[in-house]
């Protein structure tokens, strides 16, 4: 067995021939061991996916729910600066021992079959919480649905947060396609919650085929900003079935989640939603609603460090999120400059993210991501300049990219890294701060 974590995630990741990075979607190897583990559902399972704002999702659900006072356990991935950030027990991450003990058990019981990466920590994160008497797991889906990992435990709801072009290499050209493989978390007889006001006809087919109690943004729940707060309009409590016309609930005076952006409120509002449908299981009251919106932290959402110049770290690494970035950064107060450090891995749609940025952005500091996923600098920069941007160099890494916009960046400026986890990770390292 190995020794440590570091030595476990070394293991784990030497045991694909694609290493960590690797993608080998089915569900045959990971229900094969989930059996083999005795793994059941022993309290509701909220299982989370969609193109972009599933992570914010995530924490908003997780952060509603423990001030409610239930005892949560939440799956997320990638993480930022350290594996176990992936594993949250009532708000904390897993520690090492927890960590490796279910390594331990999974690794015993695979009898060596090859699972990816992402397959033996899904299973492990399973195993950390079945050491733990918890009232509700959240799981968040790695990539698509209907063949990702988490898809093997049975959900008491599932969340499509939005649906938009990303891994089109393994979900299909078009949004029609992704739809299809998104709705794959979907059950029969389950309640459905789709973040998307126009969601692709494959996704709203598959729900009806399958019988899943599906509600769609903006036609059976939504919200409307007001000044200074928001309001949520949902299906009554308790009535998953109802139309919402027939049963409409209306929850005013909410404060901005903690979050920024305005994507946030559509992200809330799907939190909310899936909370409805699951008042019998989990009931929450306004207070722990109120209170889980503006306690909610996740690093690398347009987080904003404070300070001069200004500091906002963004994972938008495909073309819609990009849009909500570009939004984001328009709302923010005057910023003379835009010091952009830009990196990203190269199976992403780098023209479409670069044409989202292109009108936010003054300065862009292209940097090479390591791993063999990983852009070079000088391909993103070829791009860049061949579409007229102002490129102020070239540079082996994020944190090099970083020293020069400190460097160059007035007090009036703005410093921004986005393109991919791995340069907000190098960001957050370079600022001292911890994710």
């Amino acid at each position: 067995m190995p020794v440590g974590l570091d030595g476990w995630l070394a293991h784990i990741e030497a045991l694909h021939p694609r290493g960590s990075a690797g993608i080998e979607l089915g569900l045959e190897r990971v229900a094969a061991l989930k059996s083999r583990l005795g793994q059941c559902e022993t309290c509701p399972v909220i299982l989370v996916g969609g193109t972009n704002g599933k992570g914010s999702t995530c924490a908003m659900l997780e952060r509603i729910l423990l001030a409610a006072g239930y005892r949560v356990g939440l799956y997320t991935s990638p993480h930022l600066l350290h594996f176990n950030e992936r594993v949250r027990i009532n708000g904390i991450a897993a520690d090492d021992a927890s960590l490796c003990s279910a390594f331990g058990k999974v690794e015993e019981a695979r009898q060596g079959v090859a699972l990816t990466y992402f397959e033996f920590g899904t299973l492990a994160a399973r195993e950390v919480f079945a050491g733990v008497d918890l009232d509700v797991i959240i799981l968040e889906v790695g990539l698509g649905g209907r063949l990702d990992a988490t898809n093997v435990y049975e959900p008491a709801c599932s969340i499509v947060t939005g649906i938009d072009l990303d891994h089109t290499d393994f979900l299909g050209p078009d949004r029609e396609s992704i739809g299809r493989e998104k709705a794959g978390i979907y059950r029969g007889g389950v309640p459905a919650i789709c973040g998307d006001p126009q969601p692709p006809q494959s996704l709203v087919a598959h729900a009806a085929q399958i019988g899943a109690g599906l509600q769609v943004m903006a036609r059976d729940f939504g919200y409307q900003r007001q000044e200074q707060q928001w309001l949520y309009w949902g299906r009554a409590a308790g009535n998953p079935g109802q139309v919402a016309a027939a049963g409409v609930v209306r929850r005013g005076g909410l404060a901005f989640p903690a979050l920024r952006g305005e994507r946030q409120l559509a992200n809330a509002a799907c939190a909310l939603a899936a909370l409805d449908a699951l008042h019998r299981h989990l009931p929450v009251a306004m207070k722990d609603i109120r209170r889980g919106l503006i306690e909610v932290e996740l690093a690398g959402r347009f987080q904003v460090l404070p300070g001069r110049p200004a500091v906002v770290l963004d994972v938008a690494h495909n073309p819609q999120a990009a849009r909500v970035l570009a939004a984001n950064l328009g709302d923010m107060g005057f910023h003379r400059n835009t010091w952009a450090v830009f990196g990203m891995l190269a199976d992403k749609d780098i023209d479409g993210v670069i044409e989202a940025m292109g009108a936010r952005v003054t300065h862009w500091l292209p940097c090479t991501l390591e791993g063999r996923r990983g852009a070079g600098a000088d391909s993103l920069a070829g791009r860049l300049e061949a579409r007229g941007m102002a490129v102020a160099g070239r540079f082996a890494s994020p944190a090099a990219a970083l020293a020069c916009a400190q460097e160059m960046a007035g007090e009036d400026d703005r410093i921004l890294a986005f393109g991919s986890f791995l340069t907000v990770a190098a960001a957050l390292q370079a600022y001292g701060r911890s994710a």
